[in-house]
């Protein structure tokens, strides 16, 4: 079973730029579409972007969508999100999460992740 240990996020201000990392243990990534999810506070987790396993095809949310860029590196089992122009409503907790290629797509719901990182915040000043 995949582990996903999450690194990166901290403080910036509007404007700025932030890359998070997500690192897989016990298992090899490329068995897995990855995703990246957000939750602020008050909020349900919503769906940020996400990569087919085979790194070929990315999918972004409206809001993000020119400014981050999802990637991964399968020879290093890490997937990345380069998150750029940050703004304050980008603040909240920063999730990666993996779902088996068994399905033929990653998902834009939380829900058919089997596996999550342990969150980092994201944290963007006016």
């Amino acid at each position: 079973q995949v582990q996903l240990v999450m690194s990166g996020g901290g403080l910036v201000q509007a404007g700025g730029s932030l890359r998070l990392s997500c690192a897989a243990s016990e298992a090899s990534l490329s068995q897995y579409h990855m995703a990246w999810f957000r939750q602020a506070p008050g909020k349900e987790r919503e769906f940020v972007a996400a990569t087919r396993w085979t790194g070929g095809n990315s999918y972004y949310e409206d809001s993000v969508e020119g400014r981050f860029t999802c990637s991964r590196d399968n020879a290093e089992n890490t997937v990345y999100l380069q998150m750029n122009a940050l703004k304050p409503e980008d603040t909240a907790v920063y999730y990666c999460a993996a779902r088996t290629i068994l399905a033929t797509m990653p998902s834009h719901s939380a829900w058919e992740y089997d596996h999550w990182g342990q969150g980092t915040q994201v944290t963007v000043s006016a």
